[in-house]
């Protein structure tokens, strides 16, 4: 059932690494659209139509931990650069399948780290929108959550999915966001994350270009992955595995429909 949430049910992962641990807060995520007022001569009153969206998650503010390799201050100290974000916000509980997620790609503009009373805190500030979904156009950073962090050993099976409660299906498009942040296996831990849709979430097909193609899990993978803005995507979407010299994958993974 939705309803109210509270801010421990967020979750933070950046660039393959679940930064939940080291994050206290995050920012505004904002999807705001700019205002053009126009007015002809006989209107009573002036228009107002959307411009140009502005997408940023703002701020993560957390705790300076230099633990190697996964840290926030290991991972993300290094200043500026295109990251890979996904914030997905659990309903009165750890964030899981069909849960409301902001995810993109933006660009991190600083990293900043000051003492306080007892810890020392650390923050990154996040710019807008980047990446290959901003250069198709697509302007919006909310989606589904279609597979929560965590790991999976075999194909998905379930006759059950996520729907839109919009529409049958769309032909507008969209986008899949993953991060990957373990595995396990022999040699390069092969596997390939992708997206299946359905028309009756009974029949299912790998929806087209919804892939991330074949990854070397071995160390942590992330990435946005678009669809052209004229693809059709059906009604019902699940996330789906296919494993090579991987046995296990722990990966989250969600969708984003345009409006």
């Amino acid at each position: 059932m939705a309803g109210r949430t509270v801010l421990k049910h967020t979750r933070v992962y950046v660039d393959g690494y679940d930064m939940s641990a080291y994050s206290k807060e995050v920012g505004e995520l904002n999807w705001i659209f700019a205002t053009e007022e126009q007015a002809a001569l006989s209107d009573g009153i002036k228009n107002v139509l959307p411009g140009h969206a502005a997408i940023s998650p703002g701020a993560i503010n957390g705790f300076l931990d230099n633990t190697a390799t996964v840290g926030l201050h290991a991972v993300l100290s290094g200043g500026t650069g295109n990251r890979t974000v996904m914030i997905p916000i659990g309903d009165r509980a750890a964030p899981a399948e069909g849960d409301p997620v902001f995810a993109g790609q933006f660009e991190q503009l600083d990293y900043k780290a000051a003492v306080g009373g007892v810890y020392v805190n650390a923050s990154l500030t996040l710019g807008n929108w980047s990446g290959q979904a901003a250069s198709l156009g697509y302007d919006k950073p909310w989606g589904t959550l279609l597979h929560e962090l965590s790991a999976e050993t075999a194909a998905n099976t379930a006759n059950s999915g996520l729907s839109s409660d919009k529409e049958t299906s769309s032909t507008k498009g969209g986008f899949l966001v993953y991060q990957i942040t373990a595995a396990a296996g022999s040699g390069d831990y092969l596997a390939t994350i992708s997206v299946d849709d359905s028309a009756d979430n009974s029949s299912w097909l790998a929806l087209a270009n919804a892939t991330t193609g074949e990854l070397n899990c071995s160390t942590v993978k992330h990435g946005v992955v678009a669809l052209a803005k004229t693809a059709t995507v059906r009604r019902y979407l699940r996330w789906q595995i296919s494993l090579n010299t991987a046995t296990s994958v722990t990966f989250a993974l969600a969708f984003i429909r345009p409006e």
